[in-house]
């Protein structure tokens, strides 16, 4: 089997079983109130890539580790995730109508519920995280894997790079800056997600170090080839406008940098992560080749 086919077939049935794992943790959207809970299944049930949890599970079995303890960990990531992609398409941020291909959470349940949705999402999470029965790990270790994720998830981390961005948007921004900034909102729950896989397997201090190399640049990655792709994607494909971040004015690596020293730089970045885990065998695979595909998506 070569590459393709074997990243097709392990992202496909990774994503199934994240996804019905998620469906197990969240509360049936039939529950009251049920405005909540069916905004919050149709915003984590909306079409999502799930790459994410699949990278904690996968750097958890790169690490020796098996896939079930890190499971719960893994979807707790994927609604930190989701919380964010609703209040980032809100009129007060990106002010999107669409994604995944479909209307986004207010559009279709109004600001009020889609905030609030986004909330639970969020809250949920961490509901996740703190039950022992779920994550079953020593106290210790869970604590800090809690740690590491609410970090990732807040002021250090992804809320504090959203703030950035919505402060340099129509500013004068450097490559710099904007790596900083997206180094907190989008590199940090990616970083969280690879390193909570190792931590959740019981790596070596080494192992995560490597791990965080690889995990630092595929953030950046994941960035630059998002907005090479609001440039030049296919709508189609993306179930989103394309072309948006030039109408908004935003400060993004193909604004700064050009479309072709931008796709340079999103190569050199992905080079540098599949360098990163070298010591790694065959069990790394898929993280490889998940580095591929970031640098490759077409959506």
């Amino acid at each position: 089997m070569n590459h393709d086919d074997f990243l097709e077939a392990y992202l496909k049935d990774r994503k199934k079983i994240v996804e019905e794992a998620l469906e197990r943790y969240l509360p049936g959207k039939d529950h009251e109130p049920r405005e909540l809970h069916g905004a919050m299944h149709y915003s984590v049930f909306a079409g999502g890539k799930r790459i994410r949890p699949i990278l904690c599970l996968a750097a958890a079995e790169a690490c020796g580790g098996d896939m079930a303890p890190a499971m719960p960990v893994a979807c707790a990531l994927e609604l930190i995730h989701t919380y964010s992609l609703i209040h980032d398409d809100l009129p007060a941020m990106d002010n999107d109508d669409f994604r995944r291909g479909k209307p986004t959470s207010h559009k279709v349940f109004g600001e009020a519920a889609a905030i609030l949705a986004g909330d639970a999402l969020l809250t949920e999470a961490f509901v996740l995280l703190s039950r022992a029965e779920k994550v079953r790990l020593a106290a210790e270790r869970r604590l800090a894997v809690i740690q590491e994720i609410a970090q990732a998830a807040g002021i250090a981390g992804m809320v504090g790079g959203q703030a950035l961005d919505i402060r340099t948007e129509k500013n004068d921004q450097n490559i710099a800056g904007l790596t900083e900034t997206h180094r907190r909102k989008t590199g940090a729950l990616i970083m969280a997600a690879v390193k909570s896989g190792a931590m959740i397997a019981g790596a070596s201090d080494e192992k995560i170090s490597a791990l965080s190399v690889y995990a630092s640049h595929i953030g950046i990655a994941f960035q630059i080839a998002d907005d090479i792709l609001n440039v030049e994607g296919d709508e189609s494909l993306m179930g989103k406008k394309t072309g948006s971040d030039a109408v908004l004015g935003k400060v993004t690596y193909a604004s700064l940098l050009g479309l072709d020293a931008a796709k340079v730089k999103l190569a050199q970045h992905i080079e540098a992560a599949i360098a990163g885990i070298a010591a790694f065998d065959s069990r790394a695979l898929p993280l490889r080749v998940i580095a591929r595909y970031i640098m490759e998506r077409k959506s």
